[in-house]
């Protein structure tokens, strides 16, 4: 039980990492050398690096307020999950880990459902980062499911 345990926080920790650096990193969009995230469009040019600040377009906010909402649910849950640990009595269920848990995947979903959908339709590949939140999503989800049926034993 022990190692099941061990797995489930090193799963979430891996998700916790993927939503911080789907969040953080400049790799949203890319296309030469140009590159776009949730917070600034880069742009390479005479060996430099110039930057600005994205759009203030609502769509683009309301990513930013959702990846964040999701990093804060993941880190909330993983906290959830400790207390429960070493706090929840022999034989009981991690339900308020999982609500935490499946509220995050569903906010990183929406924020990447949102900028596939309202991201400009551009020369430019999507990039690492939009790739990671995709990923998070559903290993997210598989988290929170497995923190249902996880069941406290001694």
């Amino acid at each position: 039980m022990m190692l099941i345990l061990l797995g489930v926080l090193i799963l979430h920790l891996i998700i916790l990492i993927l939503l911080i650096v789907s969040t953080a990193a400049s790799a949203w969009k890319t296309g030469g050398d140009l590159s776009k995230d949730l917070w600034y469009s880069c742009m390479a040019s005479n060996g430099g690096v110039h930057c600005t600040q994205a759009s203030n377009e609502d769509w683009i906010q309301a990513v930013q307020a959702l990846m964040i909402l999701a990093v804060l649910f993941c880190f909330f849950s993983l906290i959830a999950f400790l207390y429960q640990l070493f706090r929840m009595v022999k034989g009981g269920r991690f339900y308020f880990t999982a609500i935490f848990q499946i509220l995050a995947s569903l906010f990183v979903m929406c924020a990447a459902l949102i900028y596939t959908v309202k991201s400009p339709d551009e020369a430019m590949d999507y990039g690492y980062a939009y790739v990671l939140a995709w990923v998070a999503f559903p290993v997210s989800l598989i988290s929170g499911l497995i923190y249902i049926v996880l069941r406290k034993k001694e």
